[in-house]
């Protein structure tokens, strides 16, 4: 049933960037693909019921940034291809990694500047990325309207947190580096991490208090040893405080349910063990108070239904739980 952002609970920002990824390509037509596959998904619930009946409004995607992303890539990418090679022309260089961090700016302020919109209307908040580096503007807006009193679970294959690569600032590996550096959550918690470099490790190593990493390799070798997942999932959400904002990158699940995503990783978590998370995360009494969903992306494609249908299933159980943990407590 269609709906309208003004009667909508949930407002859904497209942001169509990809501008640093340093591998595979077509995360900007994420938002296209979730939206078309979206059609596809039956709206009822087994656990969440009608949920979507309070409205959820996605936005639609913005050319003026589509074509700006198409811009900037080509000289990211030419950046790329000048330090690989190690080309000596060090000015030019210089030059278009400055006008690609500044363009990255810009789209962060951007997409700070219309979550704030969203958050002042009493909407709820989700964002449709673009690469991991999109949610940045959001996740500040909600630190903001939160008073910073929110923990990020961060669903993801890479731990995110260097301190920039490749020269820019933003870039998609450095999302949760720029997140705990300059606007402080509580809490990182981490969740599916298995590719990432000692300085990341180091990193997460030396904020013990802040940071929390669900190592990919140990969940498996817990459950390898005949742990339940139960167990696990009920002590990553233990490590969260009362609200929550989920940081989710596609590339979290095994590749076989993302095959055309920008970095794909060996391994992963499962659709079913991400569900069940959330459900677990619901049931502590827990609120979701903003999420991202980043990465869904068409490959070198035009289409990619599978990856769209999975990313679809993915961002409905993330609005449903969204309005499921803000409805009214019941006394009784």
């Amino acid at each position: 049933m269609p709906t309208e952002e003004t009667t909508s609970r949930l407002v859904l920002l497209p942001v169509p960037w990809e501008v640093t990824t340093s591998y595979g390509r077509g995360a900007s037509q994420g938002p296209r693909i979730i939206r078309q596959a979206s059609e596809q998904i039956d709206l009822f619930d087994f656990e969440l019921g009608n949920s979507w009946q309070a409205g959820y409004f996605m936005r639609e995607v913005p050319s003026s940034w589509l074509e700006l992303n198409k811009k900037m890539k080509a000289k990211a990418q030419e950046v790329i291809r000048m330090k690989t090679q190690m080309d000596p022309n060090v000015e030019l260089q210089s030059r278009l990694q400055a006008e690609v961090n500044e363009a990255c700016q810009k789209m962060s302020q951007w997409v700070y500047e219309e979550s704030k919109v969203i958050l002042n209307q009493g909407k709820m908040l989700g964002l449709i990325g673009g690469d991991h580096s999109t949610p940045f503007g959001a996740i500040r807006a909600v630190l903001e309207k939160h008073q910073g009193q929110v923990g990020i679970l961060h669903i993801d294959a890479h731990a995110d947190l260097r301190c920039a690569y490749q020269g820019f600032e933003q870039s998609h590996a450095s999302i949760m580096h720029n997140v705990m550096t300059q606007i402080r959550p509580q809490k990182l918690v981490q969740v599916g991490i298995r590719d990432f470099c000692e300085e990341e490790f180091d990193f997460i190593q030396h904020h013990p208090k802040t940071i929390k990493t669900f190592f990919d390799l140990q969940n498996k070798k817990r459950l390898l040893k005949g742990e339940a997942w139960h167990a696990i999932a009920q002590e990553i959400v233990g490590e969260l405080p009362q609200k929550v904002y989920v940081s989710f990158d596609i590339d979290g699940l095994d590749p076989a349910l993302c095959p055309h995503t920008g970095t794909p990783v060996a391994g992963g978590l499962s659709l079913d063990q991400v569900f069940y998370l959330f459900s677990v995360l619901a049931e502590s009494g827990k609120q979701i108070v903003g999420f991202d969903l980043n990465e869904v992306s068409s490959g070198d494609e035009e289409e990619a239904e599978w990856d769209g249908n999975v990313g679809a299933r993915v961002l409905y159980k993330l609005c449903g739980w969204s309005v499921k943990t803000n409805e009214p407590q019941s006394n009784t």
